[in-house]
């Protein structure tokens, strides 16, 4: 009798140990749907990032709190970690790159977190720079990842400017990535007059903003001379 588990029963292990925040379930079953030979694009989008949408929903409907969602995106990550190696190998198993970060001289993370776990439910590889983020770091971080997409979170109305400071350094270095901003004082109309790429007003709205982005990426710059 083989040992090897059929693929249905894998993914629905990969999607609940991430609803479950099962860390260490995640971790075994990641490796179990490697070795059963299952595409990675499949195992992130159709195993764990299903289990990250269901959080997302229960999130939104207010079923869950946050730190159950930083927890199911902790697990996420561990898991992610087990297929980083497959993925550097040339795999092409993510939707793309985005940088994360909360701008220079803010040190809140809530809503920022929230948006890094719906972008890896979502199947994007997120690279969370944290907090207190300096426009060198932004640019440098997308430059080194490739990232399509550079996300700026502000809660503090004192920390916009910062906003509108990673959008001139990075315009004035030529970048070939998109901006988006995001955070309680910020809104759509602060995003067209710092000429930043898109707004989400909160983690529930970031994945469609930036799947939008995705579907229609042009570099800035791009085509210029």
């Amino acid at each position: 009798m083989s040992s090897i588990r059929e693929k249905g029963f894998i993914m629905d292990d990969l999607r609940i140990s991430v609803e479950t925040w099962d860390i260490k379930l995640a971790q075994r079953v990641a490796r179990e749907a490697v070795d059963s030979g299952i595409p990675l694009k499949e195992i992130v989008a159709e195993g764990l990032g299903a289990g990250m949408a269901r959080i997302g929903e229960m999130f939104g409907e207010g079923n869950l709190f946050l730190p159950q969602v930083i927890a199911a995106s902790k697990t996420m990550e561990a898991a992610l970690e087990v297929l980083r190696p497959y993925m550097e190998a040339g795999c092409d198993a993510m939707r793309g790159t985005v940088v994360m970060g909360t701008v220079k001289g803010d040190i809140h993370e809530i809503g920022k977190n929230v948006c890094c776990a719906m972008l890896r439910g979502a199947g994007y590889l997120v690279v969370d720079l944290g907090s207190d983020t300096g426009e060198d770091e932004f640019i440098d971080a997308a430059a080194a990842e490739r990232a399509q997409i550079v996300g700026c979170s502000a809660l503090m109305t004192t920390t916009l400017k910062a906003q509108e400071s990673v959008v001139r350094y990075s315009d004035e270095a030529g970048r070939g990535f998109l901006i988006i901003i995001g955070g309680a004082p910020c809104s759509q109309e602060w995003c067209d007059q710092i000429h930043a790429d898109g707004y989400s007003s909160s983690g529930a709205e970031i994945v469609d903003l930036v799947n939008g982005l995705m579907e229609k990426f042009d570099p800035p710059g791009r085509g210029t001379k």
